[in-house]
């Protein structure tokens, strides 16, 4: 059975992606930062597929924790097939760029930009470990971005900053790891309704259902961003690599 390390799964868009995974028969870790209850609740609805999920609580933005993880998923199931880089935090106060802090900038990058690429790095190379013993496999990664790598929101710029970096990090590793037939796709979401989006879901009901700030007039679910991934994982696109993936309702078009 193929098996995906899914990162911030506890909740929100990483809970979806988990269990539309566990739907298709792949074993899942599911990596969480905090949230006990809910990743022992996406464990449970993950296993409700017949499969195996393992809760792994680790911070990416630490090295040590990234090695725990790649550790822990050899220990419980000795391979990867799929890596999904969701876990994201945006910052904790919105600032305007004029006025925003160090520490701000450095937190989310640390978690958005940082920890992705070197977990990417970690499960790259076992996964060409793994090639060079079994060449059939056909491992790829996906990285969760958001229609923030090209919007600019200036009261959050360090988060716009960490998801356009992300972008460019998913053409190098496409670029590096083609040769060991190892994909890289970028799904970038909208707006989704998800804990993170909770405290602008008036603000946004308004600009989506009245005023049609996506062609597409709904809020997206996690499951949008899940059916996306499915369909990267299960080996929809065999001859594209770096490809990014828009989910959101049409936002990404220019109209007039």
């Amino acid at each position: 059975m193929k098996v995906a390390l899914v990162t911030g799964a506890a909740r929100g868009i990483g809970r979806g992606i988990a269990e539309e995974l566990a739907k298709n028969e792949f074993n899942v870790g599911i990596v969480y930062v905090s949230a006990d209850a809910a990743a022992a609740e996406a464990v449970d609805a993950c296993e409700a597929h017949g499969v195996k999920a393992v809760a792994i609580k680790a911070d990416i933005g630490k090295a040590a924790d990234r090695g725990r993880i790649i550790e822990t998923m050899k220990e419980q199931f000795g391979r990867l097939d799929l890596l999904v880089n969701n876990a994201g935090v945006a910052p904790k106060q919105r600032t305007d760029i004029l006025q925003s802090t160090e520490e701000s900038y450095d937190w989310v990058m640390e978690v958005n930009l940082k920890g992705p690429y070197f977990l990417t790095q970690a499960a790259a190379n076992w996964m060409i470990a793994e090639i060079k013993r079994d060449a059939s496999l056909a491992p790829c990664i996906i990285n969760i971005s958001s229609i923030s790598a090209y919007t600019s929101s200036p009261m959050r710029g360090e988060y716009c900053l960490s998801k356009a970096g992300m972008g460019m990090m998913t053409q190098l590793y496409a670029d590096r790891l083609a040769e060991f037939g190892i994909s890289v796709f970028e799904i970038r979401p909208g707006i989704i309704k998800t804990d993170m989006t909770s405290a602008v879901e008036q603000k946004y009901d308004r600009l989506i259902l009245q005023e049609g700030l996506t062609p597409i007039r709904r809020w997206g679910e996690p499951q949008d961003v899940a059916k996306a991934v499915v369909a990267v994982a299960l080996g929809y696109f065999p001859f594209s690599t770096g490809e990014v993936i828009n989910v959101d309702g049409g936002f990404h078009l220019r109209r007039l």
